[in-house]
């Protein structure tokens, strides 16, 4: 008697074989490119520890490039995917979790090695990155229903996660500017047994903005 593949299953009291979802063969171009933006943003992470523990200004910039570069890739899978015409079984929630890292955890993660690191620091920065998967999974499960006619969401409800960018832009400056550690803008508030920088209200702002139920922004 034949047995199927090892890619194939059959459904109780069906005599077609159903073929199993295999990773690789799925893929497509487009998921490349996503995978991309995600190494991008690990990239960023690991290049933030290792300035942490060396100081070497080199480090930090690499961090902070690697963030506009997986923009760029995050914009061109959408285009490519458009391009082939060919969907992606995993299109949508790889590009999700791909978005996590490289704009949730990663501008955390540059905030905290810049000099972000009192208590409630750490707790903003946990929000800000919690807020980033709530609003990707809220959006996963909503994007259906706001399709239009023409099969495109028509607007977004809260930020897109990818305005972070912005944030890694202020990091940048403040960077540039030697306004790190001891020295950041707006220095840090003592409150006892903990500790805050005020600047760290912006990734306080933008993850409120992201899980915002009223603010919608229309998708271009």
């Amino acid at each position: 008697m034949a047995t199927p593949p090892d890619d194939a299953t059959s459904e109780p009291g069906s005599k077609t074989p159903k073929r199993r979802l295999t990773l690789i063969r799925s893929f497509s171009l487009a998921d490349l490119i996503t995978l991309c933006n995600g190494a991008a943003g690990m990239g960023a992470v690991l290049l933030s520890m290792a300035y942490v523990g060396s100081g070497e200004r080199p480090l930090m910039w690499g961090a902070l490039g690697l963030l506009p570069l997986a923009l760029v890739f995050d914009v061109a899978d959408g285009a490519v995917a458009r391009w082939r015409r060919r969907s992606s079984p995993f299109g949508a929630d790889l590009d999700s979790l791909a978005d996590v890292v490289s704009f949730g955890v990663a501008p955390a993660a540059i905030a905290f090695a810049l000099g972000m690191r009192g208590m409630l620091d750490g707790f903003v920065l946990i929000y800000f990155v919690g807020c980033g998967i709530s609003r990707l999974a809220r959006f996963n499960v909503t994007a259906e229903a706001l399709m239009t006619d023409k099969g495109k969401v028509s607007h977004f409800e809260g930020t897109p996660i990818p305005t972070s960018v912005l944030l890694v832009l202020v990091l940048a400056v403040a960077f540039a500017t030697d306004a790190v550690g001891d020295r950041l803008w707006l220095g840090e508030l003592d409150l006892g047994m903990v500790s805050v920088h005020p600047l760290v209200l912006m990734f306080l702002a933008s993850g409120t903005a992201m899980v915002s139920a009223t603010l919608k922004i229309p998708k271009p």
